[in-house]
């Protein structure tokens, strides 16, 4: 499910994979609402169903999958319960950068097999970064960090400077080099276990480091998930999860009404319109995936994808409120799926790169000024 057609049988993940993370989830979503993180149990059915190892390059042992195949897996996680849906998506996506780690760095990343977590926190850039010999010392905290409880490793970011020149720096750390503090006290995405990571004295070498316009360039000879710019796949990625939110939601408020003997009068008008916004939004986001995937990769396409990934996320965000504040009374208790489907879909669509804005800015640049560059 995770994996593309052209996967070899043994890397391919199976719907049964996907299923059982999917139940799983589902059975645990309020436990890991009142725990504020993942049980056990669900980050192993997530790690079974393939979500860490799908960007992974092949040498690697990974599948260097596509993009749309992910997007549809996260959305129908997030069906389920977003908390498990977005940390799947965040480990997918985090293999995808510490693939732009130098050989020797990815080689000891991934040193026991591809089924890596990897949490990170990477944007903005926090703590502080010193040179040492070799390579790195940090300290300070970063934050947040989601599924840093259940991670093998976390990427961590920080302003260095070199011959004057500021640079975005990436850092690939063991989880068990850094204290975690429980900071992660939000209104949705209870589950992530978004907490701070703290770092005292790590040094960290040179082959597990690198800076982050190494995003922007295509690696040569790289799978093509290696090779789509950053900006071209990072709002997909964290529309995928809210898309399921929104599917799931609308699951839960028809059942509801369906039940009911005598639904309000306004609940065609609600339904319909809350149905076309997210299934317009899904259409947006098997637009943007296949794009990625194997469309042309220029400052027109990056851009599109990400006018598209956040109008996608808008549209979802809509018909959650939409869904939630037609639900009357019984939305009110906190264990009320289409409230917990608000909470989380209002975090996530609040995501920076979820900015429909700045999406909006980068997308007519790239129609009014294509000879500046601008969008990619």
């Amino acid at each position: 499910m995770l994996t593309g057609e052209r996967t070899r049988p043994a890397r391919r993940t199976s719907v049964r994979g996907l299923s059982a993370l999917t139940e799983t989830a589902r059975r645990d979503a309020a436990v890991a609402e009142a725990r504020r993180a993942l049980t056990a149990d669900v980050a192993g059915a997530l790690t079974r169903a393939g979500f860490p190892r799908h960007f992974v390059p092949r040498r690697q042992g990974g599948g260097a999958g596509e993009f749309a195949p992910l997007v549809a897996g996260a959305a129908a996680v997030g069906e389920a319960c977003a908390s498990t849906a977005w940390c799947a998506a965040l480990f997918a996506a985090h293999g995808r950068l510490a693939a732009y780690l130098p050989p020797e760095g990815q080689h000891e990343l991934w040193a026991e097999g591809p089924d890596v977590r990897i949490a990170a926190a990477v944007v903005p850039p926090q703590g502080d970064a010193v040179a040492v010999d070799g390579g790195w010392r940090l300290d300070g905290e970063w934050r947040p960090a989601s599924g840093v409880d259940h991670a093998d490793w976390i990427l961590l970011a920080s302003w260095t400077h070199r011959d004057g020149e500021p640079e975005h720096r990436v850092f690939a750390v063991p989880r068990s080099a850094v204290t975690v503090v429980d900071t992660w006290h939000s209104s949705g995405l209870r589950g992530t276990g978004s907490n701070t990571v703290r770092c005292e004295g790590v040094v960290v070498p040179e082959h597990r480091t690198y800076t982050l316009d190494a995003l922007l360039r295509p690696q040569s000879g790289a799978a093509r998930c290696h090779a789509v710019p950053y900006p071209m796949v990072a709002a997909l990625i964290f529309a995928a999860p809210l898309l399921g939110v929104a599917r799931g939601a609308l699951r839960a408020w028809t059942g509801e009404r369906v039940a009911a003997k005598h639904p309000h009068p306004a609940t065609h008008t609600v339904l319909a319109q809350a149905s076309a916004r997210i299934h317009s939004a899904g259409l947006l986001l098997d637009g943007a995936a296949e794009r990625a995937d194997r469309g042309e990769i220029t400052p027109l396409s990056v851009a599109e994808n990400r006018r598209d990934a956040t109008t996608a996320a808008t549209l979802c965000r809509e018909a959650v409120d939409a869904l939630f504040h037609a639900s009357g009374l019984r939305a009110q208790s906190p264990d009320n799926t289409v409230q917990r489907a608000w909470r989380d879909a209002t975090a996530i669509a609040g995501h920076a790169a979820l900015d429909a804005d700045a999406a909006a800015r980068a997308y007519a640049e790239a129609v009014l000024f294509p000879a500046d560059g601008h969008g990619a």
